[in-house]
Order: C-alpha cells, then sequence, then structure tokens
C-alpha cells in the first residue's frame, strides 16, 4: 500500500505545481528561476461543419485572435488539425498561459484591442443561422514539473514536416491518476521517450474539462513513418519493460482509457 506521506509529497509536487503557478517565486518561497515555473494551457476544440465555416474560423485565428493574443504576451499559440482520431472538420488550439489567474483576464484583453476587434468582425457578427462553428470544447490543463514549457519543433521555423500525436490517459479514479502521472513527471518514462525519438510538445494534468481524472501530452514525428519506429523502439526498450512491471504501476491497474489523435498543424500555427 502506498505510504500516506508520500503521497502528499506527490500531490503537492505535480497537484501544488498548478497552484504556485499563480505566483511569483517570492511569494511561493522559492529561489527557481521564472522559466522553471509550469506553465498551464488551454486546449480548445472547435467543432465545425463542412461548407464556409472552416474558412472563417481560419481567418478569425490567423488574422485577428492569434496576433492579439501575441500582443497580450501568449505564445506560442497552436494551431492543429485532425489527421485521424476525430471527425472532421475540426480545429483544435492550444494556448500557453503563465498563470491560473491570467485565464480570467484574456477576454478583457482581447475587447480592448482595437486592432483585434476590426479584424474579427466578421466572425462576431456572424448570425445565428450561418455560425462559424457548432460548438467550442475547453479544457485546462498544467504543465508537468519536468516539461515545464511547450517545446517548439524545431521543424516548425521552417515549417518542415511534422505530425503531432495527442494521448489522453484517463483513469478510474484520482489515487491511480496520480501514479500514471508520476510515471511521467518522476519515474522516468519522459526520458525513455526521448531517448527512443519520442520527442515531446507538452505534458500535462487536466485540471479542468471532460473525461476527468487524466493527463494528456503531445508528441511530434517528422513523418508517420518516423512515428512507428519510435514507438517500437520504445516498446522494446529495457527500460521501459522494467519500469512497467513495477508493481502497482500497469496499465491494467492505473490506466482506462487511452486515446489517440494524429494532427497536422495549420499554415499559420506557431508550434
Amino acid at each position: 500500500m502506498e505510504d500516506e506521506l508520500e503521497r502528499r509529497t506527490f500531490v503537492t509536487s505535480v497537484v501544488g505545481a498548478a497552484v504556485l503557478g499563480g505566483l511569483t517565486n517570492a511569494e511561493a518561497g522559492q529561489d527557481a528561476p521564472a522559466a522553471a515555473t509550469p506553465e498551464f494551457y488551454l486546449w480548445r476544440q472547435y467543432i465545425l461543419r463542412a461548407g464556409t465555416g472552416p474558412r472563417r474560423l481560419a481567418d478569425y485565428l490567423e488574422k485577428a485572435l492569434i496576433p492579439a493574443l501575441n500582443r497580450l504576451g501568449h505564445k506560442p499559440v497552436g494551431v492543429f488539425e485532425p489527421i485521424v482520431g476525430v471527425p472532421s472538420p475540426t480545429v483544435f488550439t492550444l494556448l500557453p498561459v503563465s498563470s491560473l489567474e491570467s485565464i480570467g483576464t484574456i477576454d478583457a484583453g482581447l475587447q480592448k484591442d482595437e486592432a483585434f476587434v476590426r479584424a474579427g468582425a466578421a466572425y462576431f457578427d456572424a448570425v445565428a443561422t450561418d455560425p462559424v462553428y457548432v460548438r467550442q470544447e475547453t479544457s485546462v490543463l498544467a504543465a508537468f514539473p519536468n516539461v515545464p514549457r511547450v517545446e517548439v519543433p524545431a521543424a516548425t521555423a521552417t515549417k518542415g514536416p511534422r505530425v503531432f500525436e495527442l494521448r489522453t490517459y484517463e483513469s478510474h479514479n484520482e489515487r491511480a491518476h496520480r501514479l500514471k502521472v508520476r510515471m511521467f513527471a518522476e519515474m522516468g518514462e519522459v526520458d525513455i521517450f526521448r531517448r527512443v525519438g519520442l520527442t515531446p510538445v507538452f505534458f500535462a494534468s487536466t485540471i479542468a474539462g471532460p473525461r476527468m481524472p487524466n493527463l494528456t501530452y503531445m508528441l511530434v514525428h517528422e513523418s508517420l513513418a518516423t512515428r512507428q519506429k519510435s514507438w517500437e523502439a520504445f516498446g522494446g526498450d529495457a527500460e521501459w519493460k522494467k519500469l512497467r512491471s513495477t508493481p502497482g504501476y500497469a496499465d491494467a491497474e492505473i490506466v482506462s482509457n487511452i486515446t489517440t489523435v494524429l494532427l497536422r498543424p495549420s499554415g499559420y500555427s506557431q508550434i
């Protein structure tokens, strides 16, 4: 049985990082540089219909919303479309934020931005009988301490080929969820990923959203072929085999469902 003190320590380090993320180093009683403080993410899904909606949403995101978010200090902003895993048309966005408190200030900041209001006029003037999208679904994620920031792929700068893989691990209760998070955040699973070519973009625990408790992470691959090669290397890795055989940490014990979505970046995505 897991030691209670050990469990509380883990909650403080991972879940508590979400609380400390909204504080300055001085307020948190820490001397670590601000760059080491885990950030938060708004992960948003726009569910659309075929027709003019996808183009109108793209115009709004590229010409109005993303430039305005950048002016507010939120960057990089990722925009993705599905290859496989969810119905199309669908658009996902990833927005890093420095603290939970800053999430509540985004809308007010946008409305004060006259350039944003002008550029987004067509989007906001859409009538109920011809909406841009069917609905939005949003999750708030807290980055893991060992992957505290979005890691932008090198290929993004040159708009090189890249395939993104979004994986969500659901657990049957909070304790099981904490154990799976621990494997990534403390027990070396992320290090094994990096070594075999599974390149992280972010790792995070969902603190508000559907299908909780869960953790979500994103990887980037050069192609579907390199993705397959890297996962095969991971499956055969000796350290991974040892880790997954740790008593109490088998997926069958702590993971109730895994969802995988493959994504491509939009032409204007900053990730």
